[in-house]
């Protein structure tokens, strides 16, 4: 199984026999896991070693190979990656030394936690119950505050439970962020969404797919479902021939009629692989003289308009989504700063470096520098180091 950077476990995993679990995915939580042989659809085994509390082991210690990602064929650079001379207890020793007594030294929280990875955080976590008899993520809710607390509470999260609390928290009470359901469901790969749902489903005793339509309409609603299930062909097969034939397709369900033939745009958008696409938009603009965004501008509007514009700005490049998305969080007055943790922490450890420098090459000015700029404080300094890297 391939394995995409952000520390989700590889899909094929080690099934323990009878219920035993790894010393690995140990549940400090629930405790004892007696399903053993179950396999959730899909191929991936999260079983294993699900902790509610911290988050999602992957099997057997895995470590994620630097931020794979097999969509559209592209290797993504992480900027954060496994650190070399790992050593959880004395990372936990830093921690408790920083917490201790009065105050806290922020700079060494960051110090440990923005330079190691998913995996690692999760055994510094681990250790340090194991050493002090507390629990880590209480020590640090208690320590630091505001945007800053925000942002290292989202790194020690399991990338998959982190997404699934996002997506909770976007649908809760009134209203419903749509837009953060269109940047998780349109950016994850079919690994990621299999187990996302998954965990979703163990934290929220809810189906995320029932949920997602509870709390959306329509065509938008149609999209959500279709990307829901993690089905998109994610091979780097092209064929030029059924390319033009698609994007004659697209140009007859949309500006070459009266009228909008929303399913046509759907199939084709949410299932086909990310370099076909591509091809597809090429031949749209030869077949109709403007490019595939500018006729979803005209014939859509609302939620679907921005679920299909998302999804045609992944295909073309995924680090200019996010590089965009980033921008978007900081310009203007005042920052939405739920954005920008949110970017950071779910692409540090996929392609950040690929957003870096795609972000540089859009806005004309480094993106570590729009961040000092628009932060302060410790919130700034942790940015700051998991956008830099280690």
């Amino acid at each position: 199984g391939y394995n995409q950077g952000g520390g989700y476990p590889p899909s094929q995993g080690y099934q323990p026999q009878g219920g035993y679990q790894p010393q690995d995915g140990y549940q400090l939580q629930g405790g004892y896991q007696p399903q053993g042989g179950y396999q959730p659809q899909g191929g991936y085994q999260p079983q294993d070693g699900y902790q509610l509390q911290g988050g999602y082991q992957p099997q057997g210690g895995y470590q994620p190979q630097g931020g794979y990602q097999p969509q559209g064929g592209m290797w993504g650079t992480p900027s954060v990656k496994p650190y070399p001379a790992f050593n959880a207890n004395a990372d936990a020793e830093i921690l408790r030394k920083a917490m201790k007594g009065f105050g806290c030294d922020n700079k060494k929280v960051i110090q440990v936690l923005c330079a190691r990875s998913n995996g690692q955080r999760q055994e510094i976590a681990r250790a340090f119950k194991t050493m002090y008899g507390k629990d880590l993520l209480d020590d640090l809710k208690l320590e630091l505050h505001g945007d800053h607390e925000d942002l290292i509470l989202a790194l020690m999260d399991r990338p998959a439970v982190y997404d699934a609390k996002q997506l909770r928290k976007a649908m809760e009470g009134l209203g419903t962020r749509e837009s953060v359901l269109i940047e998780i469901m349109t950016t994850r790969t079919n690994a990621q969404i299999g187990e996302l749902k998954y965990v979703y489903g163990q934290m929220y005793h809810s189906d995320l797919e029932k949920d997602l339509i509870g709390e959306t309409s329509d065509h938008f609603k149609r999209l959500l479902v279709s990307l829901c299930t993690g089905g998109r062909d994610e091979s780097m097969h092209v064929d030029p021939v059924r390319a033009n034939h698609d994007a004659r397709k697209l140009y007859q369900a949309g500006e070459g009629r009266l009228g909008t033939d929303e399913s046509t745009f759907n199939a084709i958008l949410a299932a086909q692989n990310y370099a076909q696409l591509r091809l597809v938009f090429d031949e749209y603009h030869k077949v109709c003289n403007r490019s595939i965004e500018q006729s979803i501008q005209n014939e859509f509007s609302g939620d679907i308009r921005d679920g299909l514009l998302a999804v045609c700005a992944v295909v073309r490049s995924k680090a200019a989504y996010f590089a965009t998305l980033l921008h978007n969080s900081m310009k203007g007055v005042g920052t939405r700063d739920g954005d920008l943790i949110r970017a950071v922490v779910t692409r540090c450890e996929v392609d950040m470096v690929d957003i870096r420098s795609a972000f540089e090459s859009m806005y004309k000015q480094p993106l570590e520098k729009m961040i000092k700029a628009d932060c302060s404080g410790s919130y700034e300094d942790a940015l700051v180091a998991l956008v830099r890297g280690n």
